[in-house]
């Protein structure tokens, strides 16, 4: 029975894994998890896992972009939890012994640059010293795609693509992503994550709809988007696959097919309640980041959804074998009601 430890367990990500590999058996699962802050939008901390919020779109993090909040944390009886901090290399020493694989879906969102570097990029480093050490086998680490910062992206490759971070969070990601590689691990960069623990995303989107009085240049833009239960199954997969199936050391991690930014904005409308009425103007850009700022509302995220960020990641599902859940519409239908609830405060 292999032993798989899961940083980051108690967070948005972090807990999809545990229960997934939970679901899937005939694993020992050891969790990780930094003392949690209390949950909630405004907080920024290192139980969290998924886009740099200040390249990677409208919420209302100190970076003022989609992010990803706490997770409901995973709870999973019969399994070893480990306290930890990644800002303390010290708290680190012994957590990889006995450990097969490690899946590292622990990162700090937003706060301080010095926070970022102590957890990302140094408490990453120390990991993979302690994984070295333990002689882990395989490393995953859940990384973004905002570590190529602000661009269009249209069937993008990670071997096509330059990191160009625009934040401390992705730049000191970016470095996480170093030391991961140059341990022999795998790197997987998710654009969007939706699903249950999301406190970014979608909330996010909400507040930019309910700002604006119409479309922006028609919403026409592509996005790549994930479900966490998805992504979770990637993760798993590619800590668990055979070295032989892995062709890359890089993948994005994303639902074969993108979505139209008009078509991801209708769904979170129709969650979100009332909203401007989208046929009653076609805002240019620069229309809309006035009226946000007008509203108090940070518009660096605009970017994201007047322009493609469409991420090719076929290669991921074709190496793990693995079949990509539902499309955006058949799985935000699913995920349509905890939304609803969650959105009833925005």
């Amino acid at each position: 029975m292999p032993t798989i430890m899961i940083t980051g367990a108690a967070g948005f990500i972090g807990g999809h894994v545990a229960r997934e590999a939970e679901r899937r058996g005939g694993l020992s699962l050891r969790l990780m998890s930094h003392r949690r802050p209390p949950a909630g939008p405004a907080t920024a901390g290192p139980a969290t896992a998924g886009p740099d919020p200040a390249t990677a779109g409208p919420g209302p993090s100190p970076g003022s972009g989609f992010g990803h909040g706490h997770g409901p944390g995973a709870v999973v009886p019969g399994h070893r939890t480990v306290r930890a901090d990644l800002s303390d290399p010290g708290s680190l020493r012994g957590v990889c012994e006995g450990v097969d694989v490690l899946l590292h879906c622990a990162s700090q969102i937003g706060g301080t640059p010095e926070a970022n570097e102590a957890v990302n990029a140094r408490g990453t480093a120390a990991l993979m010293a302690e994984a070295r050490r333990a002689g882990v086998s395989r490393v995953v680490y859940l990384s973004t795609a905002s570590v190529y910062g602000r661009g269009a992206f249209r069937a993008a490759r990670p071997e096509d693509l330059v990191r160009n971070p625009g934040s401390p969070t992705s730049g000191s990601r970016a470095h996480a992503e170093d030391a991961v590689l140059a341990a022999g691990g795998v790197v997987l960069r998710p654009h969007l994550v939706l699903g249950d623990g999301d406190r970014w995303v979608v909330p996010g989107l909400a507040r930019i709809l309910r700002a604006l009085p119409g479309t922006v240049e028609g919403w026409a833009a592509r996005t790549s988007v994930i479900t966490a239960q998805d992504l979770a199954r990637l993760l798993l997969g590619a800590g668990l696959a055979p070295a032989g199936d892995l062709t890359a050391s890089v993948y994005h991690a994303a639902h074969p097919v993108p979505v139209t930014v008009r078509t991801l904005l209708g769904a979170v409308a129709a969650v979100a309640g009332p909203a401007a009425d989208p046929a009653a103007e076609d805002l240019t850009a620069v229309r809309a980041r006035e009226l946000l700022a007008a509203r108090g509302i940070a518009a660096q995220g605009l970017d994201m959804l007047t322009s493609d960020h469409w991420f090719d990641s076929d290669p991921v599902w074709r190496d793990l074998r693995c079949t990509p859940g539902p499309d955006f519409e058949a799985a935000f239908k699913e995920l349509a009601e905890g939304y609803r609830r969650a959105l009833l405060d925005i």
